[in-house]
């Protein structure tokens, strides 16, 4: 199913600003904390925000009056900010190797918007208007460099339901940090002390590493930087339909394909059609796909391990014949198997660089228009974000203020599938829509 833009925000929607505060944490770092070196792929990543908007209905769960819940969000935040406390410092400038603990907090806003949530919460082509329930355009490179690493904005809106808009510095995390974080705070809020049996096993885990300078280069920022008449539409796609087409892939003698693989192959093949389609020609592409390494380590990492503990896969599509679905997903399924060595943060860091020396060996020029990012947030927790008055509605991400083309995965909020939110050029956009392979995976 595809959701697109509907005529009744075609402006920009009337918000007002309630408050603005600086939550700190409830009680001050210790002095041995007071400096954070990031790793070398943190610093690694582009200056740039991880948006996601958390949108809670209306309901008779809870009783706290819009005031009082956004009290109950703030005095949890302080909570968790002593156990985070990493987030409430600052990094000065965009080459600072560390995060300075200086307990200087979050930007935390409240706004009153006049609009119906049940209908703003499914407009995914708008960039205006999802742009405007983030504080600050916290929102991917939508705005100048800020030294503050996260972000809140709680939206109010006129049928009593409520945006939670969290931004957070991808220098200092990556989606799965976030949903741990997410996850702490609204288990504080819940039961109100980050001391609670609850909460404990959610505390995040913080890996201390040795104050070195790896930044990204000039060059590989440069591809990042695409200038594309990009739109933002989401896709449905039912557990039931994905079985259909890992079925269909194991015809192909593909073995034990997942449903994420199976989707994000057909998606990626179904974009260098439409791609191929409007420039009359097939350019030689590549797909990056970062993957959580936390449960790859010997021993395991936790879940909650603060920063970007991930790896890339890079698959590289030279040809116009390397695009059926039996060659991507077996591509995709060998770099996976490559990953199974990375087994320590020193090779998974060996490994970036040696893809950050496979890019840059690229001709620039010719992939420039096809470099795809896909990032699957399948199986983290952000649809089970309660701060006390039930699991959010709709989660929502874009790609869109990345200047990136390409796309992000969610589990689907009841479970039963997975949700693409496509962030591609208008007229690729046009055709990929209309793929007849593609549409009959989609939800009817």
């Amino acid at each position: 199913m595809m959701i697109g833009k509907n005529p009744e925000f075609g402006r920009r929607q009337p918000h007002t600003i309630i408050s603005r505060e600086i939550i700190k944490p409830s009680s001050p770092t210790p002095s041995h904390l007071k400096t954070y070196n990031l790793s070398p792929i943190d610093q690694s990543q582009l200056p740039v925000y991880i948006p996601i908007v958390l949108y809670y209905p209306n309901n008779e769960i809870c009783s706290l009056t819009p005031h009082e819940k956004a009290h109950k969000m703030k005095r949890s935040l302080s909570q968790s900010l002593t156990r985070y406390y990493s987030f409430a410092g600052r990094i000065h400038t965009p080459t600072t190797p560390c995060v300075e603990c200086n307990d200087e907090g979050v930007v935390f806003v409240e706004t009153k918007n006049n609009s119906q949530m049940n209908m703003l919460q499914h407009i995914s082509e708008d960039n205006d208007l999802v742009s405007q329930l983030f504080v600050d355009g916290m929102f991917w490179e939508n705005s100048p460099y800020r030294e503050c690493l996260v972000g809140v904005q709680v939206n109010h809106f006129a049928c009593g339901g409520i945006a939670v808009a969290v931004s957070l510095s991808h220098r200092v995390g990556d989606g799965c940090t976030l949903g741990s974080f997410l996850s702490h705070w609204a288990s504080v809020a819940r039961h109100g002390s980050i001391d609670h049996k609850e909460v404990l096993p959610l505390n995040p885990h913080f890996i201390h590493y040795q104050a070195t300078t790896n930044f990204l280069l000039p060059e590989l920022a440069a591809l990042h930087e695409r200038c594309v008449n990009a739109i933002t539409r989401k896709f449905v796609f039912p557990n039931s339909k994905l079985s259909d087409l890992k079925n269909k892939v194991l015809t192909l003698s593909i073995n034990s394909p997942t449903r994420v693989e199976v989707l994000i192959s057909l998606i990626y093949k179904t974009i260098l059609a439409a791609t191929t389609q409007t420039s009359s020609s097939f350019k030689p592409s590549f797909l990056f796909i970062p993957v959580n390494m936390r449960n790859k380590f010997v021993p395991k990492l936790p879940q909650t391990t603060v920063g970007n503990i991930t790896a890339k896969m890079l698959v590289t599509t030279r040809n116009e014949s390397e695009t059926s679905l039996s060659v991507v997903v077996s591509e995709i399924k060998k770099q996976k198997m490559e990953l199974e060595r990375l087994q320590n943060l020193q090779l998974v860091r060996e490994s970036f660089d040696s893809n950050v020396s496979r890019e840059m060996n690229y001709d620039l020029e010719n992939v420039a228009d096809r470099y795809f990012l896909c990032s699957s947030l399948c199986g983290f927790p952000y649809n089970k974000v309660d701060f006390g008055w039930g699991k959010p509605a709709v989660v929502g991400l874009t790609l869109r203020s990345t200047n990136l083309i390409g796309f992000v995965l969610m589990d689907t909020p009841n479970g039963d599938g997975i949700e693409a939110w496509m962030t591609l050029d208008k007229q690729d956009m046009e055709r990929f829509q209309n793929d007849k392979e593609l549409l009959s995976f989609c939800q009817n």
